[in-house]
């Protein structure tokens, strides 16, 4: 299975980064990962809704230059379905078993995603009703995806 992280932002907090380096490694039993950061547009304090659109809409463009045409996306946005560490591991076991075994996961910026990034998302996901960080976001999703993989495999992980 080939699964790919398209996100905004470059991640500068050196435990986030050990973090991400730790599941990546791990992840490299169970598929082929790729990350792929995606450069944010800075938003001034006092933006406007139209130029906050503006700044999704260039975000989103980026974002879908980097999906392939056959991969099945999954987008991190609040509006989507919560699933639980379960649910998503059958949802990566249900892709895989109906041939789709390239998944992109997107997390946006700080203003979220654009409409086109959202319409072209087979499945819209939300961890929670809160507001996470996206570079926080990042290693909170590569440690589910292990943990789905583990759950998949019958392989002991804690719960």
């Amino acid at each position: 299975m080939q699964i790919d992280i398209v996100a905004v932002g470059k991640i500068k907090e050196k435990y986030i980064n050990l973090g991400i380096a730790e599941f990546t490694k791990r992840l490299s039993s169970y598929c082929k990962l790729s990350i792929v950061e995606i450069g944010d547009n800075p938003t001034p304090d006092n933006a406007s809704p139209a130029e906050e659109l503006i700044i999704k809409e260039k975000e989103g463009d980026k974002i879908l230059s980097k999906i392939k045409d056959q991969s099945h996306v999954i987008a991190l946005a609040i509006q989507g379905n919560m699933y639980s560490s379960e649910d998503l591991a059958n949802k990566l076991d249900k892709l895989a078993l109906s041939g789709n075994s390239h998944i992109t996961f997107v997390i946006g910026g700080s203003l979220g995603l654009s409409d086109v990034v959202l319409k072209r998302a087979n499945t819209l996901m939300s961890f929670s009703k809160m507001t996470f960080p996206h570079q926080l976001m990042r290693l909170i999703l590569l440690e589910q995806v292990y943990r789905g993989f583990r759950i998949n495999r019958g392989e002991p992980y804690h719960k």
